[in-house]
Order: C-alpha cells, then structure tokens, then sequence
C-alpha cells in the first residue's frame, strides 16, 4: 500500500426530513442562488421543502442545467452571479446540477480569461463561492468530493476538474426525494456508483486488504439493492442503501494507498461529447470491453472479483466468467451493453483516440493505454 493523505471536510446530513435543516446550515445573511436542473424538483416537492426551509433567507434561483451540465449554460448562471452577487450557492437536484455548480462557484471570480481554461488548461483559481447542496439523484458521489465533469456543447468536449475550493459545505441526502425517479434514472445510478468503486479497484493487488474489502462491500451492496430499487422504488431502506453506497464509491476512502485506472470514464467522456450518451451508458459499454483488453494486466483483482462478488470458482476462464456476469449484471438492470445497440459505429474511433493523442494523454494504472489501444478497446465494445 502506498502512501497518501485523505483529506475530506463535507458535512452530511442524511436521512428523511433533513431539508428542513437547511436554515440552519445556510448563514442567514447570506444571499443564496439555488442551482437546479429540468423541474423534476417542482413535481416531487424537493423545490417546496427547499423554499419552505429557507423562507427566511434571500434566495434567487437559476434552473435548466443539464444532465451533462453544458459550460454554455453554466456561464449563463455566472453571468447571473457578477450582475446580482451571490454569497452562497445551493445545488438542488442530481450530481450534474452539482457539478455544474462547482463549475460557477469557481468561474464567478475568474478574470484570467475563459473560465474553460479552469478545465481545459487547469488553471489555478484562489477563491470560490461556498456551495452545499440537497441531492436527489444518488450516482456521481460529488456530494463528497472535489470533482466536477463539465461539457462543453461548442467544441464537443468534456472536461474533468478537481479543486478543493469545492467541496460542498454540507449535502443534505434525503432518500425519500429519489422515489419517483425513472428507472433510467436510478438504474444509471446504480452502474455510475458501480463504475466509480471499479476505476479504484480492477487493476492489480496492492497489499491493501482493507481497501478491497471495503470496495467489496460498496459493489455487493450496488448489486443486491440496485434490483430491488427497481421493483421497489419506495422501499425507503433500498433506497438510502443506494444513496449512501454511491457516496461511499467516490469520496476518496477506497483509493486511499490503491491504484487506480480511470480508462472506462476517459473514453466515455468522449462518447458523451460525440454523441450524447448518458454517462452511466457509455460507462456499461466500455467496462467489460477494457477489462478484456487488459485481462492479462487486470487477470488477479479479475479472479478476486469473480470470486468474491459472484461466488465463480470453478472453470477454465475465472477472469473472463467474472467480465461477463458484471455484464448480465447490467443488462439485468435494462441497460444496453453494446455501442452498436446504441447506432454507434467504428467511424469515429480514430476521431476519439487522436483527442487523447493531442492531449498527450495516456491512460490505464500502468499508463500502456494509447490511441491505438483505445481504438481497441471501443472495437470491443461494439
């Protein structure tokens, strides 16, 4: 196990009725803008608890922000914020209206230039309005974190950040808000959070029991509940089983000492940019194609998965037996697996390698993964 230093300083208010909480994590002086995304807060009465809870307080409101939150809208909201200050930002909705508003916490003092360059460059910011947010969507774990995923519709890109200026003061997680979401919706939950625990867990042992243990825990739990909440989508125990488990899977405790390999969301940021996919769907393709690509590099954690989540012990292919229940897994939750279920073609493969060759990107928890390797792994994924 390597050395490393955690750092996370969020405060979580979880469980039913904690939005009324909200005054008193919010300064009362503040002037608050809520952040929110298409309106489903309106129809559950998230937007309702929400008002009530600050009735007190001054509140503006900037809605619209996308599923992949789009730095075109987003600077709208920071355009807002130097017309009409804000003291605080308030995040209502799912990971992207939370990571889109880490975006404007960090652009509003922004005066180098683009604020794309925040992404783009990673250009250093020294200052950054404070943020909380109320989560309704439990799938990106930026409730507790520093990260943030930003596309940028102009130039098809989508870019990462991660700054510790943003991470939310409190998020408040109430798992009765996540009741009437889609099955798209809360299945694409399910496999995100999965995804997330998989990048800091599939590569190869690192003498840290403890971490594999606890990223074990997280991917039983992921496949146990995340059925159920599809069968059950008011059962109030799955549901806070899902929520707190997509927390755990990406608020930096099972990396702590690990490799890790984010290959599977680099190339899925990519297809998301290209052709609009949901996160979660670009991530379902591309995992089980990465993983046969890297069988050899990836073969012992492969066994040790297999094993320890879907109980294979016998056979010729351990490490193959395990990629393909993780893929029944999936399409057991009614997901697609396939780019090609999706209408999408090797055209555009070599498109999306050269944007890492440009990059000078290199992927993979040994850096082998290239362009050609990337254009690879997606003819595996067809």
């Amino acid at each position: 196990m390597e050395n490393f230093v955690y750092h996370n300083p969020v405060k979580l208010v979880f469980g039913k009725g904690s939005i009324a909480q909200l005054a008193n994590l919010i300064p009362p002086q503040a002037r608050v803008l809520m952040t929110c995304g298409g309106g489903s807060i309106r129809k559950n009465g998230v937007y309702d608890q929400v008002k009530a809870a600050l009735a007190r307080h001054s509140v503006a409101e900037f809605g619209g922000i996308e599923p992949n939150p789009r730095y075109e809208t987003l600077m709208r909201a920071v355009q807002l914020c130097r017309e009409q200050p804000a003291d605080f930002l308030l995040s209502v909705g799912g990971g992207s209206v939370l990571d889109g508003t880490k975006f404007i916490a960090l652009a509003i003092g922004y005066s180098k230039g683009d604020p794309w360059e925040i992404l783009s460059r990673r250009a250093p910011v020294a200052e950054a309005i404070p943020l909380g947010c109320v989560l309704t969507l439990p799938a990106t774990g930026s409730e507790m974190n520093s990260f943030a995923v930003i596309s940028r519709e102009s130039t098809h890109e989508k870019l990462a950040l991660e700054n510790p200026l943003v991470y939310p003061r409190f998020s408040i997680l109430d798992p009765e808000t996540t009741f009437t979401l889609p099955d798209r919706q809360t299945a694409n939950g399910v496999a995100d959070a999965f995804a997330h625990v998989m990048e800091q867990y599939m590569t190869f042992p690192a003498d840290a029991p403890l971490q594999d243990r606890q990223a074990e825990a997280l991917l039983a739990t992921l496949v146990q509940e995340g059925p159920k909440a599809l069968r059950h989508p008011r059962d109030y125990a799955v549901r806070a089983n899902l929520m707190w488990a997509a927390t755990q899977a990406l608020n930096g405790i099972i990396a702590c000492g690990v490799p890790q390999d984010w290959t599977t969301h680099g190339i899925g940021h990519e297809l998301t940019a290209l052709y609009g996919l949901d996160h979660a769907q670009t991530l379902v393709a591309l995992m089980p194609a990465v993983w046969k690509h890297q069988k050899a590099a990836k073969q012992a954690k492969l066994i040790q998965y297999g094993e320890r989540i879907w109980g294979i012990r016998q056979g010729a292919d351990l490490a193959g037996q395990a990629i393909d229940q993780t893929e029944k897994f999936f399409r057991s939750l009614g997901m697609k697996t396939r780019l090609s279920e999706y209408g999408i073609g090797a055209d555009r493969f070599a498109e999306i390698a050269d944007r890492f060759a440009g990059r000078g990107f290199r992927l993979g928890e040994h850096q082998s993964i290239g362009p050609r390797e990337i254009v690879e792994i997606l003819q595996l994924a067809l």
